[in-house]
């Protein structure tokens, strides 16, 4: 089964909160000439969920007459669910152009999964129509699979033949598996170096990847790819300025795809992933943008950026933006093992106290009405708590929970972007936790491009009060360039807060085994990404006990 079938089917329009401001955005965009009428009217008409005029008509191209391979940007699968798994790729035979090098055609795309590597005993196959107003991207939800089981995919259009992917689905609901293994990731800007980590990521022994943000960067990327600093090729002008509109979203997955090493992590695991600000835009708090634009303005550009980011992950029709809305937060199991609560703290969230810069915590920071996950999300988390059946309780998010003091004195600055900067948030947070009997709670978080292990205080400013859970930071693929084993910042950070039991600035990733037991937690880094082929080795490895929240050395 494929989503999201026809577009006409989307002509029965839900409204969205911020209709009223978009549809403002029309005559305003109109008399700026900030966008081509043609494209000030398909970034309205998506913004409402309607297809452009004619899109419903997009003649079908014959998938045999094409002549180039169009699955340049790889493939792969995502979410899996005790009987299904969505399955995941692109058309694009010319990722650098516009259309993808497809125009305004729809093409048919077969698919196939199997229990073996070569497809020779294939348990489900269909086929799915590539839309371009879906940027010919493909979502196959492949459902009656069974679970805790390894399958293979593909795709196929007319003579072409996707690279194969590895995936698997979760254990049955009451399953009680014993062990889980998981790598989480995060931030990798295409221009601060080599996909490095990612090479290794497609060789770990994994069950699924958590892709914790900031999957691309907004900015411009030089012809000579940045830090990569090509020399046996050049990359179009089009990416030497920063994403602003639907068309410049598009391409820059297209770049960030087209890298054989992001292609192999894709491919060879289940990934899970959920959005930061770079993938719109720099430190954007929900409706309100970093730069002063009018709200209207900004709104048309996150539903920009939304749309692209759902065409080119693996996630479900229930992701699919309405407009500049998309409900990303989301709930996952491994069976009775684990409870995975996705968060999104950037599409609801107040807007940054104290304009954003580092500041000692005070009234305004500390309203009790400002909120980094949204009313509703928080709802959502804690009345899941309250009802999870599972051993452990890990909640993916984006940018740091744990209290993080930047100085050593009374009034230390702390960062109002992370959860720091909405500490009342944290603590009704916190306090669902407890009321919940969460025991095992473990905080997967990418965000500041350094690794970071916390133990999750009752009271931080009390080293001796009740450790409640466990924090990691799993540093970034590539943003922040090559790094440093130990930052300037290493001997405050680490006096300034005794819950940090760890903290490292070079590239890499973490993984994590979950067991009955315990879960250990490995931080694994390279050491440069300025140059490809850095070998990846463990800069450190924790263990909490089950029923004991706390890290230990391994």
């Amino acid at each position: 089964m494929a989503f999201p079938g026809r577009p006409s089917a989307l002509a029965a329009h839900a409204f969205s909160p911020h209709d009223a401001v978009l549809g403002a955005a029309a005559r305003y965009l109109g008399r700026r000439r900030f966008l081509t009428v043609t494209a000030a009217a398909a970034a309205l008409a998506f913004s409402t969920n309607l297809p452009a005029r004619g899109a419903v008509a997009a003649p079908e191209l014959d998938a045999a007459r094409l002549t180039d391979d169009p699955f340049t940007l790889g493939v792969a699968s995502g979410d899996p669910l005790p009987d299904s798994v969505l399955l995941w790729t692109r058309l694009a035979p010319e990722p650098f152009a516009t259309d993808g090098g497809l125009g305004e055609q729809r093409v048919t795309v077969e698919w196939e999964v199997a229990l073996d590597e070569y497809f020779g005993v294939r348990v489900r196959q269909g086929t799915a129509l590539a839309y371009p107003e879906y940027s010919h991207s493909v979502h196959v939800d492949v459902k009656g699979l069974d679970p805790d089981t390894v399958y293979y995919y593909r795709f196929r259009a007319g003579a072409f033949i996707s690279p194969a992917g590895r995936t698997r689905t979760a254990p049955a609901a009451d399953a009680a598996p014993s062990a889980l293994r998981l790598a989480a990731v995060a931030c990798q800007a295409y221009q601060d170096g080599y996909y490095t980590v990612h090479k290794h990521l497609a060789e770990e022994d994994v069950d699924l990847v958590f892709h914790l943000g900031d999957y691309l960067y907004e900015y411009a990327v030089n012809s000579a790819g940045g830090e990569r600093r090509y020399t046996d090729i050049t990359l179009p002008d089009v990416f030497n300025r920063e994403a602003t509109t639907l068309a410049d979203y598009r391409l820059r997955y297209a770049l960030y795809k087209s890298d054989a090493d992001l292609q192999a992590a894709h491919a060879a695991h289940p990934f899970v992933v959920t959005w930061d600000d770079h993938e719109t835009e720099n430190n954007y708090a929900g409706s309100v943008p970093e730069n002063d634009v009018p709200q209207s303005e900004f709104l048309v550009r996150r539903a920009a950026a939304y749309r692209a980011y759902w065409e080119h992950q693996p996630l479900r029709s229930a992701q699919l933006p309405q407009g500049p809305d998309a409900q990303l937060y989301r709930r996952l199991h491994w069976g009775t093992l684990a409870q995975f609560d996705i968060l999104d703290t950037r599409q609801y969230r107040s807007d940054q106290a104290y304009d954003d810069r580092p500041h000692a915590p005070g009234a305004e920071s500390d309203d009790p009405a400002r909120t980094i996950t949204g009313a509703a999300q928080e709802r959502w988390l804690l009345d899941g708590w309250k009802s999870s059946g599972s051993l452990w309780n890990v909640m993916p998010q984006q940018v740091t929970f744990s209290q993080r003091k930047f100085d050593l004195t009374a009034d230390a600055r702390m960062s109002m972007d992370a959860w720091d900067g909405y500490r009342a948030s944290r603590a009704r947070v916190v306090a669902g936790a407890k009321a919940a009997g969460v025991d095992n709670w473990l905080v997967l978080t990418g965000d500041v491009h350094v690794a970071y292990a916390f133990d999750i205080k009752e009271d931080f400013d009390d080293p001796d009060s009740k450790t409640l859970g466990t924090e990691l930071t799993c540093t970034s693929v590539a943003s922040g360039k090559d790094g440093v084993d130990k930052p300037d910042t290493w001997d405050t950070y680490m006096k300034a807060n005794p819950h940090m039991k760890f903290f490292n600035g070079k590239r890499g990733l973490a993984t994590v085994e979950i067991g009955r037991e315990s879960a250990r937690l490995d931080f694994k880094t390279v050491d440069a990404i300025s140059q490809p082929g850095a070998a990846l080795s463990t800069a450190a490895s924790f263990v909490t006990e089950a029923g004991a929240p706390g890290l230990k050395p391994a």
